[in-house]
């Protein structure tokens, strides 16, 4: 039996940094959303007891550095499973991007073993076991529209975001979210209206939503990398209705509530950047 799981890409419509937990994670509110750029996790049952875990991007490991790996692990000690899985990980999500690749692979992993091996967990428990994998992983277990707090294991699931295009556009570099968590000050940054997003979300109000949105790691990672800035000002200067990083970045992402103009900002970009995509909201 083989068996297909979607892993999704996400965005932050809103992310606020708040202080440092004692556990030495960030306290953090956010406001994420999936987008109809993703990955696709195939499954096939082995009859030996091993892991193997394949990809069409020859960089990545796919060993246990690899989060599908350490999710199929963590499921076969946990639930005692004895019989062994192959995952082949087609990636088309960028890596190190801030659209939760790894964590979105992670968390249909979770899924896809759950269904393979009828073991009848809720998402909750699919969450909790991804949390220590990662701490998107929670989020990217339920996908959809959610407001997100904690270090990540807080997840309300909200109404889908209103229904809008997306314009990604990802650098040719790549950033580590540890490096970007090491150089903020909490009393330096900007810090966002979550709570005023998360309403703005639930009624389906699109011109609030875009005002109340936010990302107080934008400076802290554009200041490195101003590219970051140069895009999302090429974005709004083509018409985006909205341009923001996503994460701790440096994918920068635009809303259009029109594909016309959608289109527009896209072809502004595509000279830009070598990776520029146009989908939808989930």
């Amino acid at each position: 039996m083989e068996l297909i799981e979607k892993a999704p890409a996400k965005i932050n419509l809103g992310l606020d940094v708040l202080y440092k937990r004692p556990d030495g994670y960030h306290e953090l509110e956010m406001v994420m959303s999936s987008v109809d750029l993703a990955d696709h996790l195939f499954f096939e049952e082995l009859p030996e007891d091993r892991i193997i875990v394949e990809t069409n991007k020859a960089f990545l490991p796919v060993d246990q550095r690899n989060n599908v790996f350490q999710a199929a692990t963590l499921v076969k000690n946990k639930y005692q499973i004895k019989k062994g899985v192959k995952i082949f990980v087609k990636k088309n999500i960028p890596v190190a991007a801030g659209l939760g690749g790894g964590s979105t692979d992670c968390a249909a992993a979770l899924r896809g073993l759950n269904q393979l091996w009828n073991l009848g967990c809720s998402l909750n428990e699919l969450a909790e076991i991804g949390l220590e994998v990662g701490t998107d992983v929670p989020y990217c277990v339920y996908g959809s529209t959610a407001f997100v707090s904690g270090k990540g294991e807080n997840v309300q699931v909200l109404s889908p975001m209103p229904q809008c295009w997306v314009i990604l556009v990802k650098p040719k570099m790549s950033v580590s979210t540890r490096t970007v968590f090491q150089e903020i000050d909490v009393k330096q940054i900007t810090h966002q209206n979550i709570y005023g997003l998360v309403e703005a979300v639930q009624r389906k109000d699109y011109q609030t939503m875009i005002k109340k949105m936010g990302n107080s790691l934008e400076n802290v990672t554009g200041k490195r990398h101003p590219i970051i800035h140069q895009i999302k000002n090429r974005m709004l200067k083509y018409g985006a209705d909205a341009a923001l990083m996503s994460g701790s970045g440096p994918t920068v992402f635009a809303l259009c509530r029109h594909y016309s103009r959608a289109q527009r900002v896209y072809n502004g970009l595509k000279g830009f950047c070598d990776e520029v995509y146009l989908v939808r909201t989930l």
